[in-house]
């Protein structure tokens, strides 16, 4: 049996069990996804690696931690856009969050300050732009509709 032919039953079988193929995004929107890692990439270089290594010690070095490894995950999502899908869909919760849970509520209390304003813009700028980026076809095919794993 041929690689071609290979496929084409690994593509039929996907689509049997709900799933989408890699095949089926374009490459217009892995570049997307790609451009999207990178900028997130560079982002995260300048704001927050330079504090992590330069850092008192406290617990706000648990949440530069945690951003410098989003950070470092983006980066294989320029390699692996597709695989790396569900880094950026923890990036629009987590950041959809913090401006229900905790900006919102600062806004409507008081004015915000110009380090929660900065926040506030990076934050929407990810809400905005994951949403834009991601492939819902393939998200929905591959991580609603899919079966999961088996337990056992």
């Amino acid at each position: 049996m041929t690689a071609a032919s290979q496929a084409h039953l690994l593509r039929a079988d996907n689509r049997r069990e709900g799933g989408a193929t890699a095949a089926e995004v374009s490459t217009f929107r892995l570049y997307v996804l790609r451009a999207l890692c990178l900028l997130i990439v560079v982002g995260l270089a300048f704001y927050i690696w330079p504090g992590l290594i330069h850092h008192p010690m406290s617990m706000r070095g648990s949440t530069s931690s945690l951003l410098a490894g989003v950070s470092v995950l983006a980066a294989l999502g320029i390699r692996y856009p597709l695989r790396m899908l569900p880094l950026l869909l923890f990036e629009l919760v987590w950041k959809s969050i913090w401006l229900i849970a905790v900006a919102f509520p600062l806004w409507v209390a008081h004015p915000l300050d110009a380090d929660t304003m900065e926040s506030v813009r990076a934050c929407l700028m990810g809400v905005v732009l994951v949403p834009i980026a991601v492939p819902w076809p393939y998200v929905l095919a591959n991580y609603v509709k899919k079966p999961g794993d088996r337990w056992g």
